[in-house]
């Protein structure tokens, strides 16, 4: 019976050598990924991504030539599927929340363990927003200073938008939230931006950390 053929592509992003080494040797031990490509600095991710177009990115934040913030911004400003996962030392909660706001996919930092590191990469490609466990009390933390609404009546969403902001908490992706309420990829994308307006809030993680501490379960 033959083996089957890798389904997720993955270019890794960093400019230290050892690290690198180690996630790629990693990220071999994943039947279903693929790594595709090596960048060792920002202006070469960025063209290996417009290059490969690969399905999932994992990207350092502080690198020498380019931030992996430029970086993020750099593609998320261009139509692509490619899912970006910063993977950092840093554990502060400016670069989670500049990070999620540019447009992240995720956040994990370096120093956890491969297993887990392992489980989040296979839930990043499965559609999920991933953050190191540690830091979900930053991300809460930054949200709670600023005004919004106290419940979805307050915010004003509609019966879809609810069920669209309660698939967001549980982690799915625009593509799966689509296939599961049976409508368009697009419709979701209008969907989740009227959330964002109506919540004041700038990042789908953001709305699904509000939603778990705002919806009744």
């Amino acid at each position: 019976m033959s083996t089957p053929e890798p389904h997720q592509t993955v270019l890794l992003v960093d400019d230290h050598p050892l690290f690198r080494r180690g996630l790629s040797q990693l990220i071999q031990t994943i039947a279903s990924f693929a790594l595709i490509g090596e960048a060792s600095g920002g202006a070469e991710g960025i063209e290996l991504q417009q290059r490969l177009q690969p399905d999932l990115m994992l990207l350092d934040l502080n690198m020498r030539d380019i931030s992996g913030l430029e970086v993020l911004r750099a593609i998320k400003a261009t139509d692509t599927d490619t899912r970006i996962l910063i993977i950092t030392v840093s554990d502060h909660g400016e670069d989670l929340v500049a990070a999620l706001r540019a447009g992240a996919d995720g956040y994990l930092l370096k120093d956890m363990e491969p297993e887990q590191m392992v489980d989040r990469l296979k839930a990043a490609a499965n559609g999920q927003v991933v953050v190191s466990d540690s830091l979900t009390h930053l991300l809460a933390s930054a949200l709670r200073g600023e005004p919004r609404p106290e419940s979805p009546e307050d915010a004003g969403l509609t019966e879809q938008e609810l069920r669209i902001i309660e698939r967001l908490a549980s982690g799915l992706s625009n593509k799966l939230i689509a296939r599961d309420l049976d409508i368009a990829e697009g419709t979701v994308k209008v969907h989740v931006k009227h959330i964002l307006r109506k919540l004041n809030l700038r990042s789908r993680v953001e709305a699904a950390v509000w939603a778990v501490g705002h919806l009744k379960r």
